[in-house]
C-alpha cells in the first residue's frame, strides 16, 4: 500500500472536562475516558496529558468508553471526569456546561489522522485513473476552502449537523489546516503517527522516513494538468 493524499491532516479533539474539572491539574487522580486504550488518538491523548505534567497510569485512570457520543454520555453521567471529544460534539458539550480544558492541536500541531491509500502496483498500472482521482480531490479541497457558506451548508446536510456547528467546524478545519488545500499529505504529521505507533508496539531502533510510505507524484501531475500549485 502507498499513501497518495491526505484527508484529515490534524487532530480536532478537545479535552472536555466535567463541570468541576476546568484545568489539566484538576484531572490528577481522576478517571478519564477514551475511544480505545490502544488507538492512535488514545496515545495522542496520553501525549497531550504528559505535556501537561500528567503521566499514565501514575496520575490518572484511563478507561475504554467508545466514540465521541459515548464519551459525551459518560461525561454527562459523571462516569468520567474528562474525555477527548471530536468536532462538533465538543461544541455540544460546551453548550451543556462542560469545560474546554485544552485542544490536542495546541500540543500536537502535526498529525496525519486519515489518508487516501492504494495498492502501489495497481496505482502504477492505472496512473491516468489515479491522476484523475487526485484532480477531483484537489478541486474539491479548493472548493471547500473557497466557498464557506456553501461548504458549511453541505457539511450540515451530509453529516446531520446544526448549521452553526458546521460553520464553526469549517472555520476550525481551514484555519488549522486540517484539510490541505490540495488534498496533500502532511509528512510531519506522518512522522508523529510513526512515533506513536512505535510507542504502542514498543518498537526498537530508528524510525523509518515517512516519505517511504508516500507517493505524491499523482497529485503533482494532477496539479500540473490543472495549472494549480
Amino acid at each position: 500500500m502507498v499513501i497518495v493524499g491526505g484527508i484529515i491532516n490534524g487532530l480536532s479533539q478537545s479535552v472536555m472536562g466535567g463541570k468541576n474539572h476546568k484545568t489539566y491539574e484538576d484531572l490528577r487522580g481522576a478517571t478519564l475516558g477514551a475511544n480505545s486504550l490502544t488507538s492512535g488518538t488514545a496515545f495522542a491523548f496520553r501525549r497531550v496529558l504528559r505535556a501537561k505534567g500528567l503521566e499514565y497510569p501514575r496520575d490518572y485512570k484511563l478507561i475504554n468508553v467508545g466514540g465521541s457520543p459515548q464519551l459525551l454520555a459518560a461525561l454527562a453521567s459523571g462516569q468520567i471526569a474528562a474525555a477527548p471529544l471530536s468536532l462538533p460534539l465538543n461544541y455540544v458539550a460546551e453548550e451543556q456546561g462542560f469545560n474546554t480544558i485544552g485542544r490536542f492541536i495546541d500540543v500536537i500541531p502535526h498529525y496525519q489522522l486519515s489518508v487516501y491509500a492504494v495498492r502501489r502496483p495497481w496505482a502504477e498500472e492505472n496512473r491516468p485513473v489515479m491522476v484523475r482521482f487526485m484532480k477531483a480531490i484537489a478541486l474539491a479541497s479548493r472548493w471547500l476552502y473557497g466557498n464557506k457558506d456553501a461548504a458549511a451548508d453541505l457539511l450540515a446536510k451530509e453529516m446531520g449537523l446544526k448549521p452553526a456547528y458546521a460553520r464553526k467546524g469549517w472555520e476550525f478545519y481551514t484555519e488549522k489546516g486540517l484539510w490541505n488545500p490540495n488534498g496533500d499529505v502532511n509528512l510531519e504529521g506522518l512522522q508523529v503517527v510513526l512515533q506513536i505507533y512505535a510507542e504502542q508496539t514498543l518498537a526498537k531502533g530508528p524510525l523509518p522516513n515517512p516519505a517511504k510510505f508516500v507517493d505524491q507524484s499523482y497529485l503533482k501531475e494532477a496539479l500540473k494538468e490543472l495549472g494549480m500549485r
